[in-house]
């Protein structure tokens, strides 16, 4: 039994098929998944998914490419959202550099705060997305921290391994997608064998990122059973051990989705 930890099943890749993309990963030993927010204002949407799929849960956040578009989109507001059952965490939310037209850096600063926010406020695990953003990334956490703890995972991790490091001194998770799977991924490799067992999840960012050997098609949860071979393999481990680790880890981290059987 495995969790995809973060996918995306409101973009257009997966409108027509939502219930085939759910049954697939069922047959693939997918349990459950998380469809992760990137907007607030289509918290509606995430919410109807999850409605009508119960091995669906989701989250209520602003991704940075979003951040211009809700910059001042208040802890209050996002905390209010997550009061359905099957909303269980806060984002993504983050910092990325990447792209020469991204919201500036002081605005993605500004939605990331009221994120954590948030996941401070409600109890929630906040979904951060980190790319071309390791020291000041590592900054913010590190600050309001300080300012008192809260949950999160460090989503798709593909950054560099200080930030990683900094990520487990925090208290943080560390998730991994099908770039792990790539030939020449060695480095992020040996990251995650130095990532603590009980701090490790499994995603696939689907539609993105599809791992080896589906590499160039659309991704969906159902090859996070491919990652997570992978993974196992990296770790030395059986892979069925690997996946009851990475469920009991997703279900601490994530512990207002019951597992299946056990509720809403």
């Amino acid at each position: 039994m495995l969790i995809d930890s973060h996918c995306h099943l409101d973009f257009p890749d997966f409108a027509a098929d939502i219930p085939g993309v759910v049954a697939r990963a069922r047959a693939a030993g997918v349990t459950g998944m998380v469809t992760i927010s990137t907007r607030v204002a289509k918290a509606d949407t995430y919410r109807a998914i999850a409605e009508a799929n119960d091995s669906v849960w989701y989250t209520v956040g602003t991704h940075p490419h979003g951040a211009a578009e809700e910059p001042d989109v208040l802890p209050e507001t996002i905390a209010a959202l997550t009061a359905h059952p099957r909303c269980v965490g806060i984002g993504e939310a983050g910092l990325d550099y990447h792209y020469d037209d991204a919201a500036p850096a002081a605005v993605q600063e500004r939605v990331l705060r009221a994120h954590i926010e948030a996941a401070r406020a409600t109890g929630l695990p906040l979904v951060i997305h980190a790319r071309d953003a390791d020291e000041h990334m590592e900054t913010v956490l590190a600050d309001e921290m300080r300012r008192g703890p809260f949950a999160a995972v460090l989503h798709c991790f593909s950054s560099g391994r200080r930030l990683a490091e900094a990520g487990i001194e925090l208290g943080l998770f560390v998730s991994f997608s099908g770039i792990v799977t790539f030939r020449r991924s060695h480095a992020l490799r040996e990251i995650a064998s130095a990532v603590p067992p009980d701090r490790i999840l499994v995603e696939t960012d689907a539609p993105f990122l599809a791992p080896e050997p589906y590499r160039g098609r659309t991704n969906e949860p159902a090859y996070t059973a491919d990652t997570a071979r992978s993974l196992a393999e990296t770790l030395g481990m059986p892979f069925s051990d690997f996946a009851a680790l990475t469920t009991a880890n997703f279900h601490r981290l994530f512990a207002k989705a019951a597992p299946a059987g056990e509720g809403a």
